[in-house]
């Protein structure tokens, strides 16, 4: 049997409560708030709302009616695209990671980016790097869901294997898992809204992640656990558009 390679995960200093606590208040919204009320219309405004979330964080200055209206800039439009494919790929990551981080990028980069370049990492190592990712989303794991989720997100974001949209990419795959794994198979709550509202601390704990300490990974899994709580405060079921 091979070794958990999460496992370290569990044994750092209030984590496994603060991410228990996110799962606890994710359970909350969906049970309570989302009883009888949920549609595939709410999946969709979900979806929606976490495509304005990533392209505001990639660069896009379009706002969310913009987006609603179709009206989005450059970047809003890649990350739309990707938001409308997202939940088919469910089905793909449990199989074959590698695959749907391919689809993904070939949907934010399309139109962008030449067709030999979609879905192709930027070099060897980047390939590589792409399949230690892939190897995290298939292993059997202690660790929680949510925390899978986090680390996915930190690894595509920081080691940008994709010649570009590496953080839309990386917000789409921490959604996908987040469905993927059973925390919200409906995909209602919306984490990128979560990591706009707290833009600052998400982008100074992703470069805590980036410095490889151990403490800058402790500091960004404690963030995101923290982000999962708002993500579910974030949800359609929860807050009506603006």
């Amino acid at each position: 049997m091979s070794a958990d390679p999460l496992a370290w995960l569990v044994s750092l200093e209030g984590v496994p409560s603060a991410f228990a606590g996110a799962r606890d208040g994710i359970d909350v919204v969906l049970r309570d708030r989302g009883l009888r009320r949920t549609s595939p219309e709410m999946t969709a405004e979900s979806l929606l709302r976490g495509a304005h979330a990533s392209g505001v964080l990639e660069g896009s200055a379009s706002t969310l009616a913009e987006v609603r209206d179709g009206q989005g800039d450059e970047i809003s439009a890649d990350a739309v695209r990707v938001s409308t494919e997202l939940l088919a790929l469910i089905p793909v990551v449990r199989r074959a990671p590698l695959q749907a981080f391919a689809r993904l990028h070939a949907l934010a980069g399309h139109g962008t980016l030449p067709a030999d370049r979609l879905g192709r990492p930027r070099d060897a190592e980047s390939a590589g790097l792409l399949r230690t990712v892939a190897d995290l989303v298939t292993a059997t794991t202690e660790a929680p869901a949510l925390a899978v989720a986090a680390v996915v997100h930190a690894e595509l974001v920081v080691n940008a294997p994709f010649p570009s949209h590496n953080g839309i990419v990386a917000r789409a795959a921490e959604r996908l898992l987040i469905a993927t794994k059973g925390v919200d198979e409906k995909s209602l709550v919306v984490p990128e809204a979560a990591h706009l509202a707290l833009r600052a601390e998400y982008e100074s704990n992703l470069r805590g992640y980036a410095s490889g300490k151990s403490s800058g990974i402790h500091s960004w899994l404690l963030y995101t656990a923290e982000a999962y709580a708002a993500a579910a405060e974030a949800s359609p079921l929860v807050r009506s558009a603006e």
